[in-house]
């Protein structure tokens, strides 16, 4: 993948040197300018300078963890795109991370051709918020944020005022994690019971949905919130 500059340029910022081993292999041979650190901190320098395009993130670091980096990164105003990788299994520092800034998430161990479709999802995702793309395609959904038209499998789609804002966000997410904190302050307001969060998503299922029960455009990230599934072959 390139920027239409030049190829694009990764920063691994991880304390295990067989894991920036591994990782330099895989984006290399894919075409990445791939940078490593074993600290956080240059990294925060790094975002301020513009001097990478997209940042791959332990949170397990040896000076500040991880989530401190993405804040850091954030307040300094940098909206490089950051996918954390992390040994932690436990929700609540994936939560962290994603409240924080951070785009996507990978959990150790995983593949590269897992880590290479974030990727690609985060940096189409940055690229389509510069861009603002009007209309949003995958599969069989198609969201005109112009004309406030969604419509699945040819046929136009009616939804309540609530439902469209979640829908919308999700659209103009496409592709990241937003968790359930994050939806509800923006569509809400203020926190409030995730409770309403799931009724309404369970609402979008049944109208854009095939089967609800089994879900293709909007899953489920257990514990964390909801992603809107893009077509890789489209990032």
């Amino acid at each position: 993948m390139s920027t239409g500059t030049g190829p694009l340029r990764v920063l691994v910022v991880d304390d295990e040197p067989a894991i920036r081993r591994f990782l330099r292999a895989g984006l290399s041979s894919q075409g990445y300018v791939v940078s490593e650190l074993e600290t956080g901190s240059p990294a925060v320098d790094i975002a301020r300078r513009k001097g990478t395009d997209l940042i791959v993130l332990d949170l397990g670091l040896p000076d500040i963890d991880g989530t401190e980096v993405i804040g850091r990164i954030r307040a300094g105003g940098s909206q490089v795109p950051i996918i954390v990788l992390s040994s932690r299994n436990d929700e609540a520092a994936k939560v962290d991370a994603l409240d924080l800034g951070a785009d996507d998430y990978v959990t150790k161990p995983f593949g590269i051709d897992e880590l290479l479709a974030r990727i690609r999802t985060a940096y189409r995702h940055r690229l389509q918020r510069e861009g603002e793309t009007p209309v949003f395609r995958s599969g069989d959904l198609s969201v005109d944020l112009v004309r406030r038209v969604v419509t699945v499998r040819g046929e136009e789609v009616k939804f309540s005022p609530r439902e469209y804002a979640v829908l919308r966000l999700l659209v103009q997410h496409a592709g990241k994690v937003l968790t359930h904190k994050m939806i509800l302050r923006e569509v809400w307001g203020a926190d409030t019971d995730v409770q309403y969060l799931r009724i309404y998503i369970r609402a979008l299922r049944q109208k854009i949905e095939r089967d609800p029960e089994r879900p293709v455009h909007i899953q489920t990230e257990t514990g964390v919130g909801y992603r809107l599934r893009i077509n890789d072959q489209e990032a």
